[in-house]
């Protein structure tokens, strides 16, 4: 109650504060802004990596708030310098035009993937969790890698449930199925997604990332089999005798309607990039177009057909309840909030405080180099949102669809890979990752904390992304 207390108490005074100069109107710039504009998101970022490690209690029951004081900083301080209507088109736009679509989209898939229920009482093997696993990636690019997350981690989570050691799986979960598996189609990952919108053809992207997919998946398949083993023959020994003493039942799926809803889910996120309607609505200054009210609309009706239809023996089955996907909305209404003007920042490019690093992608002749676009739209997306990374590489490279699908086709693909590989690099890289933890830690496995977990993806991920550089942008 003290820390409550105490940070209203520092709420109510930048208030008073700083209230008075909302009349300072001023262009929010990407050109003019400091560094410091990106502490609020830095803050965040901090206290999602530190606060469960040092300040467990404290986070576990006041991570919403802490959340709050961070994006009330930058909110605050946004109407010191550039006035009450700057700050709320700036708010209104990511939450109206970015967040809003991003959690209806996450909420339905969540719903509707804990309504399906699959059963076995198979018992896992290393070969079992790969092909389990395998399963899920590909399901990543026909699904989203939420959707595919969603409906695979408790399978494997039940598979694995007589397992002494299970962080190694639901890690390489993370890595494969919320992340590369993703890569394959527009519809696997939100960055390949925008590039769609921004005139990617659909089989482009199919052509282009098949192979990096398949090659990525394949190397972190083949470790994870290695890693696996070892676990198995430390908890039940050298002889492997337990594959053939509990027959594999037959697998029942129940709750199948919810199969047909997540189609439809599919078929609105096409229909939003396909279909461009010239009704428009206007909130707050925010543009609304009309195909993706309806797509939102949609997800909505979606998530409550889906409680209403599915018997609460499926969703008790599923251990479904709503704790994943409230911690995702609060911490995500934040980072949506606060990394405003970081990418304000990085979209001013050479003209931008981040202008050293932007300078990197290009070489004296101004031609574009692609091992850096690589990591660099890939390390960004490891820690802010990957769409809107994307999007400025996107821009930054040409931002001609058709030049970069002929011309800079390797810098397309270098940009691609990276914004859908490398969100595996941290929990907050993209959002099925924190989900995934989340169901993880109520299932009773240990997960890492964001330091432990980046140990096992720089330990783990950049050597392989070291040799996808290698083979795709600097040998062929």
């Amino acid at each position: 109650m003290k820390i409550q207390k105490l940070m209203k108490a520092l709420c109510s005074f930048i208030v008073l504060t700083l209230i008075p100069f909302d009349l300072l109107a001023a262009d929010f710039s990407g050109d003019d802004l400091s560094i410091c504009w990106g502490i609020p998101f830095v803050g965040i970022l901090f206290s999602i990596a530190l606060m469960p490690l040092f300040l467990s209690r404290l986070w576990h029951y006041h991570y919403g708030k802490i959340i709050t004081f961070w994006t009330m900083l930058f909110v605050l301080f946004a109407l010191y310098s550039f006035g009450l209507q700057t700050t709320i088109n700036l708010t209104a736009h990511a939450i109206i035009a970015e967040y809003i679509p991003f959690i209806l989209l996450l909420l339905a898939l969540f719903t509707v993937s804990g309504g399906i229920l699959i059963k076995s009482d198979v018992l896992s093997t290393p070969k079992l969790n790969v092909g389990l696993l395998a399963i899920g990636t590909l399901l990543a690019s026909l699904m989203g890698t939420t959707g595919a997350a969603m409906l695979m981690i408790r399978p494997v989570i039940r598979a694995n449930r007589q397992r002494n050691y299970a962080v190694h799986t639901i890690v390489f979960f993370i890595f494969l199925v919320a992340n590369i598996g993703g890569g394959l189609t527009p519809l696997g990952d939100p960055p390949l997604f925008i590039g769609f919108l921004k005139g990617v053809n659909f089989g482009w992207t199919i052509q282009h990332m098949l192979l990096p997919v398949l090659f990525s998946s394949i190397l972190l398949l083949a470790i994870y089999y290695k890693i696996d083993c070892y676990y198995f023959r430390t908890q039940y020994g050298d002889s492997f005798t337990l594959t053939s003493a509990k027959k594999a039942s037959a697998i029942k799926v129940y709750g199948v309607s919810n199969i047909f809803l997540l189609a439809i889910i599919i078929a609105c996120v096409l229909m939003s990039g396909i279909w461009h309607s010239s009704v428009n609505f206007t909130v707050l200054g925010t543009h609304i177009a009309l195909q993706n009210l309806i797509r939102d609309t949609i997800f909505i009706m979606i998530t409550l057909f889906s409680m209403l239809i599915t018997p609460k023996q499926v969703r008790a089955g599923n251990e479904f309840n709503w704790e994943p996907i409230i911690e995702v909305a609060k911490l995500f209404i934040g980072i949506f909030i606060t990394i405003v003007p970081v990418l304000a920042i990085l979209r001013a490019g050479s003209h931008g405080a981040l202008a050293p690093i932007i300078s990197l992608v290009t070489n004296e002749q101004g031609q574009p180099i692609n091992s850096m676009y690589f990591w660099l739209s890939g390390l960004l997306s490891g820690f802010l949102d990957n769409a809107p990374t994307y999007l400025v590489f996107f821009n930054l490279a040409s931002g001609d669809a058709t030049i970069l699908m002929n011309i800079l086709e390797k810098t397309l693909l270098a940009i691609s890979m990276g914004s859908v590989f490398m969100g595996a690099l941290s929990y907050i890289g993209n959002a099925p990752n924190l989900m995934v933890k989340s169901i993880a830690i109520q299932n009773k496995i240990n997960m890492p904390s964001f330091f432990s977990y980046m140990k096992w993806s720089v330990c783990i991920l950049i050597p392989v992304f070291i040799i996808d550089n290698l083979v795709f942008f600097l040998l062929f």
